[in-house]
């Protein structure tokens, strides 16, 4: 009986874990993921920089792209501190309580960009299929509603989660499968019930991230409606191109999330390796790619950035 008392523990401390395998190769591998930070850092930053300084991006479509970037830029730097620790220091401890820190930012910041991709759905929406009231219905008031719910939205289901989690005892040891902290990663190491946190759990992503992405679909749906009683092909081309960068954003957001929940899910077998580099996939590339979509694929980005860069220049 003692025995197992001694074998339940609350931890001080998790072990994060690198690349599995690669271990002797972190300090090379750490290259390619500081180009990827740094990517993201700067790009997100300046879309932030143009679209606060460009009189002429003042508008519900750039407001909601300041908050994606936002967004990104927030879950980006939730995790730069402790994987460029492992890589370059073998860092891999972290305080329980960082751990649960951590958590917090990470999954409130993917719930936010949840948020934000189904704002800026409904803003596609309205100014396709409703023109007309396009500039009464999303005011600059409204917006920062809209922005403030995001946040409320985000984090508040979060508290409850997290205090769930906290009353858990742990007895198969506290090796973590990423280089940050993940609620379903942090579970598995319980040997108390987990079935109530599980199903909060799943009940917050269905109500945040499931919801969102069944009223976006829905949004596309009277979109693609809307775009096919339009006489003109060149004026469907248009519109169809004003969708392209938000529907990428969807697309590089949801796929790795959705890829990674099912690892965690159905993948228990799988190699560490698949587990790391999902969980890599998931926080990085959205971050990295939003930045450039949008400067590729939006003229008024675009034009703000080259702007901005030959000022300095000359």
């Amino acid at each position: 009986m003692s025995s197992f008392n001694q074998s339940i523990f609350h931890p001080a401390v998790f072990f994060l874990t690198g690349i599995p395998g690669f271990e002797t190769y972190h300090a090379w591998l750490s290259i390619p993921f500081c180009c990827l930070y740094a990517i993201a850092i700067s790009g997100n930053g300046m879309i932030l920089f143009v679209i606060f300084t460009e009189s002429s991006l003042h508008e519900p479509m750039y407001y909601f792209l300041s908050m994606l970037s936002f967004t990104d830029l927030g879950l980006c730097l939730s995790t730069l501190v402790t994987m460029l620790g492992i890589f370059w220091f073998n860092a891999r401890e972290i305080s329980f309580d960082a751990c649960i820190g951590q958590m917090f930012f990470i999954h409130g910041f993917t719930f936010m960009e949840s948020s934000v991709l189904l704002a800026m759905a409904f803003d596609r929406f309205t100014a396709i299929c409703n023109p007309l009231r396009y500039a009464t219905i999303l005011t600059n008031s409204r917006i920062i509603k809209v922005g403030f719910a995001i946040v409320i939205r985000g984090t508040t289901a979060l508290v409850p989660l997290l205090l769930l989690l906290k009353r858990l005892s742990f007895c198969h040891g506290h090796v973590l499968h990423h280089s940050y902290c993940f609620h379903p990663d942090v579970m598995t190491l319980s040997c108390t019930d987990t079935k109530i946190n599980s199903a909060f759990g799943l009940a917050i992503v269905i109500s945040t991230a499931g919801l969102d992405s069944v009223f976006i679909l829905l949004s596309y749906v009277l979109i693609i409606h809307s775009v096919l009683n339009m006489a003109s092909p060149e004026e469907r081309k248009k519109v169809f191109g004003s969708c392209v960068s938000h529907i990428s954003a969807v697309a590089i957001f949801y796929i790795p999330m959705i890829s990674l929940s099912l690892v965690h899910r159905f993948g228990k077998q799988a190699p560490p390796l698949v587990h790391t580099l999902i969980a890599n996939v998931y926080l990085l590339i959205p971050p990295v790619m939003n930045p450039i979509i949008y400067s590729v694929k939006t003229k008024q980005i675009r034009k703000a950035v080259l702007k901005i860069f030959l000022s300095k220049m000359i």
